[in-house]
């Protein structure tokens, strides 16, 4: 006749239940939503002042563009204004213009124009914003030939 061993350490195990409990998930859970409620706000805000950044890159090189043509022509004013990426024709229409810049690189969060009619001694050039970046602190942005900027506030020109 066999024997049976029994090996009890065994049968203790296999009756413990292995995993998460709902208290233990619901933890993680609460964890993870109050770390996204810091990180999120964070990040848009990050990418705002990206975007803005780019922005404010985009009008210096409007401006030394037309800081070329008043050096050529002394005059802001261009009389061709189809070749050219800003003109007093093309940006004073209510869409504004989509001059030509850096390829690669998203520029629909703003709309570039002239604030006002330029002349042949003075620009206002400003960037409109567009989309999700309306919700922006610095708002519309512009730059004048004299280099003066506005909004003059906190942050928003570095």
């Amino acid at each position: 006749m066999a024997t049976i061993t029994i090996n009890y350490e065994k049968l203790l195990f296999m009756n413990k239940q292995v995993g998460f409990t709902l208290i233990e998930l619901m933890i993680v859970v609460a964890i993870i939503g109050i770390l996204a409620t810091i990180a999120y706000p964070s990040y848009v805000e990050s990418t705002r002042a990206t975007k803005r950044a780019t922005a404010q890159s985009d009008l210096m090189k409007l401006a030394s563009f037309l800081e070329r043509r008043f050096t050529e022509n002394n005059s802001y004013l261009i009389a061709n204004g189809s070749s050219d990426p800003i003109s007093s024709t093309a940006c004073n229409t209510a869409v504004g213009c989509a001059p030509t810049l850096e390829g690669g690189i998203s520029h629909d969060d703003y709309i570039y124009s002239f604030s006002g009619t330029p002349s042949q001694s003075a620009f206002i050039l400003q960037a409109v914003p567009q989309g999700s970046q309306t919700n922006d602190k610095c708002g519309t942005m512009t730059y004048a030939q004299t280099g003066a900027t506005t909004p003059s506030s906190g942050s928003c020109w570095r």
